[in-house]
């Protein structure tokens, strides 16, 4: 989708963003659950614009990256790759989450056995998706 916009529960943050991919992954890392309270549903998007932005934590989760946040309501919103200031936005965000596709599960070795996607997606182990980091590529 060439742009996408949307808000956290309390409309408190919105934000715009250009370039969005419409196929996204689900990250079963502990601290994607953690965050969420469930899988992290993510999809890259450049160009992204916050209005409210006063309104934004971010959360340093690990040297590499920093997780955002309403101060208000607590809708977690976007994953930010520092080295690269990459966006991956939550896609439970966007005013139009219709739009995107399941296409991969990443840190799958980290999964708990009581929940499984349908269909038969590309997986990923952790160790699959640390060296694809080493290598450049962005990683929950």
């Amino acid at each position: 989708m060439p742009k996408g916009s949307g808000k956290c529960l309390c409309g408190a943050v919105t934000f715009t963003a250009e370039n969005v991919e419409t196929h996204f992954h689900a990250c079963h890392c502990g601290m994607c659950r953690r965050w969420s309270g469930a899988p992290g549903f993510a999809a890259a998007a450049e160009g992204v614009k916050f209005a409210g932005e006063e309104n934004i934590v971010r959360y340093r989760s690990s040297d590499w990256a920093e997780r955002g946040f309403c101060r208000k309501c607590g809708t977690g919103l976007f994953y930010f790759l520092k080295p690269t200031g990459q966006y991956s936005m939550q896609v439970g965000v966007f005013d139009e989450p219709t739009d995107f596709t399941l296409t991969e599960e990443i840190f799958i070795d980290r999964k708990p056995a009581g929940y499984a996607f349908a269909g038969d997606l590309p997986k990923k182990t952790e160790a699959e998706v640390m060296a694809a980091f080493a290598e450049g590529s962005s990683t929950e």
